[in-house]
């Protein structure tokens, strides 16, 4: 990653009924790295609520799109745009049904998997060329439909687990911004 500010921007839906769903993991992690710079969020006119601080030696602003996942798309554009952001410096952290709970993966660009917050940003920033970190939240029991999966809270046994999982998360973030996504990716994979 470049030199500029890197905008680091965890994926949910805004409000306290979504708080512990398994969709609002993006913003778990973003809680945990909020703590780390030592800061609150704020609402920003580019529709997210944001922080600007420093993590492993950059400039970073820490992002939680307002609204509903499948509208993040906006707001990422307008809170890039406003912080000279290109998309090569932007890390999406969001929910991944594909990866077993608690796996974390990192990737740059790639297709959305169904998953309508990555399509909206995609769609929002033009390109799919943005940092992907993804939290495992596991495929859905029986014959579940996987949108209503992850609008569920996280089960007894994974919030017994959930506190590490986002520390590491978190962790993983940090290296992708210190390292660069091939470094990180040795680190986490």
């Amino acid at each position: 990653m470049v030199d500029d500010v890197a905008l680091v921007v965890g994926l949910g839906n805004s409000g306290p009924k979504y708080e512990g769903n398994r969709h609002n993991v993006g913003f778990l992690v973003l809680d945990e790295l909020a703590a780390r710079v030592g800061g609150k969020f704020k609402a920003h006119k580019g529709g997210a609520e944001v922080i600007e601080g420093r993590l492993a030696g950059r400039r970073v602003v820490l992002a939680k799109p307002r609204g509903y996942m499948n509208t993040s798309g906006g707001p990422v554009a307008g809170t890039a745009n406003f912080y000279k952001a290109p998309p090569s410096s932007i890390i999406v952290v969001h929910d991944e049904l594909d990866l077993p709970f608690g796996v974390v993966r990192l990737k740059l660009g790639g297709g959305e998997n169904g998953h309508n917050g990555l399509r909206s940003i995609t769609k929002s920033l033009g390109t799919k060329d943005y940092h992907r970190v993804r939290f495992g939240v596991d495929r859905p029991p029986g014959r579940m439909d996987p949108a209503d999966y992850v609008l569920r809270d996280f089960s007894l046994v994974e919030r017994k687990q959930l506190a590490l999982e986002l520390d590491r998360t978190a962790d993983a973030v940090e290296a992708l911004l210190e390292l660069g996504l091939e470094g990180a990716q040795n680190k986490f994979h």
